[in-house]
């Protein structure tokens, strides 16, 4: 059995080529704009690293929070450097945007990974005060998802948490040991067992999973898995795939953006 092509994204999504590039130009004229207004903190450490750093983007004022975009690449791929302009969803909502970066497989695994991201966090927490929202496309999906595990954060910054949103995620690694991926990620049946999302508790935190209605049917599979695992809630967007769906969130007023930072509230009309 070999779900090589079941997994395989690009190849089956017309113009795949164009996204990467599309999204590295928005990216860099959106944090030339927010270096201009002085609200662009690059390269803040979480480890000693190379990668381990994110960005971070501040809000007009005193944040609200902060939201945590963590990106994908089957864990093999990108930085954080191709998503900047996804922040400006938070941003106009009040709330701080970080987005950090870790290393790649093959020259670590996913477990350890999963661990720079638990480290990313709580270094993001520790900097930016208030609630903390986590959201990540794809192997991003899974590492948030991830998050989730009992003991995976501090207690005091898991108690922050108020929702977290995986985008197209991996909730199940069990199937990519049967990927020619599987190479890069090396996993063992233990391992894929330990880093699976549908294997871990149910958590008390609001959880939203969200995919295109154009996605590979393996990933919606994925993201049935889980919400049934978890009894969460799923949406499914319309006439989107797996390049094009996270594109709400630069938009403050998107649904996804309240899905997790809640709805947008209207000034009081003046007396």
């Amino acid at each position: 059995m070999n779900l090589t092509d079941d997994y395989a994204i690009g190849t089956h999504v017309e113009g795949s080529d164009r996204y990467p590039p599309m999204w590295t130009a928005a990216a860099a004229a959106f944090v030339s704009g927010q270096q201009a207004l002085g609200r662009a903190r690059m390269g803040q450490p979480y480890g000693a690293g190379a990668r381990e750093g994110f960005d971070l983007f501040l809000p007009e004022g005193t944040p609200a929070g902060v939201m945590v975009f963590v990106h994908g690449g089957y864990w093999r791929n990108f930085d954080r450097a191709s998503w900047s302009h996804l922040a400006a969803g938070a941003l106009g909502r009040g709330w701080a945007m970080a987005m950090p970066s870790y290393d790649l497989c093959p020259a670590v695994r996913v477990s350890q990974i999963t661990r720079q991201v638990a480290a990313a966090v709580t270094a993001i927490a520790e900097m930016v005060p208030g609630p903390v929202a986590l959201t990540g496309h794809s192997a991003g999906g899974h590492l948030v998802a991830r998050m989730l595990a009992p003991g995976m954060l501090d207690a005091q910054v898991a108690a922050r948490l108020v929702s977290v949103v995986p985008i197209a995620p991996l909730t199940d690694l069990r199937p990519l040991l049967h990927t020619d991926m599987n190479a890069d990620l090396r996993l063992t049946p233990d391992e894929a067992d330990a880093e699976s999302p549908v294997l871990q508790p149910r958590p008390a935190v609001p959880v939203t999973i969200w995919v295109g209605a154009d996605e590979r049917p393996a990933l919606l599979e994925q993201a049935r898995w889980l919400a049934e695992a978890w009894d969460a809630a799923r949406v499914i967007v319309p006439d989107r795939h797996h390049f094009d769906v996270i594109d709400a969130l630069a938009d403050p007023d998107s649904d996804l953006v309240a899905a997790l930072l809640g709805p947008r509230r209207d000034p009081l009309p003046s007396a």
